[in-house]
């Protein structure tokens, strides 16, 4: 078993990773804007269940297959970079049409809470710097001869700091969504997040 201070230096790290502005985080916040807290947690599901598929794959040692392959760490990075694009553009087509009625006149939420989960699900999936952020994480908490229960054990803590900190944030969101109910308020949100969520596209595609 991992030690105690071992797993909260640990936790401390991976919380400070998951506080960090990027993808999932435009993810959560924007599905919390959408869906309200519901959407925003579902959001936060999917991403800390990439979370740990991520640090499962570097117990068997597919993680360090990818980093170690350029091909596949290129195919990986542009579809990710396609996937954040995609949904850049869908946001910026909502701008377009302009059919944002209030918010207390809608019955369903712009963004379901099972499709929120499926876009945090894929947008950490399609991100290989967090197996990179795990890959060179991991082994600095693991003995020299570890067990793959002691991975999974640290695979179980990121997952729940994951899962802890998308709850706030979407919770934080989610209180002000009545602010967003607003038409002009969200629409200018889809045209800001649209914005960047195109722009960390292109970002992820062109980096090295």
């Amino acid at each position: 078993m991992i030690s105690g201070a071992t797993a909260l230096s640990f936790v401390l790290i991976c919380l400070l990773g998951a506080m960090a502005p990027g993808p999932d985080f435009l993810v959560v916040t924007r599905s919390a804007i959408l869906g309200g807290r519901k959407a925003g947690i579902a959001a936060g599901l999917g991403i800390a269940l990439g979370v740990f598929v991520w640090v499962v794959a570097i117990a068997l040692g597919v993680a360090a297959i990818l980093t170690a392959s350029a091909i596949a760490f290129t195919v990986v990075k542009l579809i990710g970079a396609a996937y954040l694009i995609f949904l850049g553009v869908k946001a910026w087509l909502a701008v377009r049409r302009g059919d944002y009625s209030e918010l207390k006149d809608k019955v369903a939420p712009d963004v379901a809470p099972k499709e929120a989960f499926r876009q945090g699900l894929l947008t950490n999936l399609f991100n290989p710097k967090v197996a990179m952020f795990f890959l060179a994480l991991i082994p600095q908490f693991l003995p020299h001869s570890a067990s793959t229960a002691q991975t999974l054990q640290l695979a179980v803590l990121a997952t729940t700091v994951a899962v802890v900190w998308t709850f706030v944030l979407a919770t934080l969101v989610g209180s002000l969504r009545r602010f967003f109910g607003s038409g002009r308020v969200r629409r200018t949100m889809d045209a800001v997040m649209g914005t960047f969520l195109v722009g960390l596209g292109i970002r992820v595609a062109v980096q090295n």
